[in-house]
């Protein structure tokens, strides 16, 4: 848990690449925000009041991730939505439309570790 006080969500956000580069499986909640990190190497930052989702790494790579930041706020460029239906975690592209199932044994254990917003999904 991040508190607010020197937070820097480009610093968490490396953080969460880093930990996916090593396929470390972490976790980061910061009010609304979920960034994840599973032993696949992949990484999410979420939204779990409106479903947003960026993937902010890939097989342990770093995935661009258009950010704003000043000492008082930050403005995130989505990439997409999400959702959870059962097993699986789905994520929408914006730009491609495209709609990937993910299967949650990925995610599924990170998620649930966030908060009962979370954890409500899957149940």
């Amino acid at each position: 848990m991040v508190d607010g006080k020197g937070f820097r969500l480009t610093e968490e956000i490396r953080y969460i690449q880093d930990k996916a580069a090593d396929h470390d499986g972490r976790m980061v909640t910061i009010g609304p925000l979920i960034l994840f990190s599973t032993d696949t190497g992949d990484a999410w930052l979420l939204d779990v009041t409106d479903r947003l989702a960026a993937r902010v790494a890939r097989d342990g790579d770093p995935e661009p991730i258009h950010l704003e930041e000043t000492d008082t706020s930050f403005a995130i460029e989505w990439k997409g939505r999400y959702r959870i239906e059962g097993p699986t975690f789905i994520y929408a592209d914006r730009n491609t439309g495209r709609v990937a199932p993910i299967p949650a044994t990925l995610h599924k254990r990170s998620l649930k570790q966030a908060d009962l917003k979370i954890s409500n999904m899957f149940g």
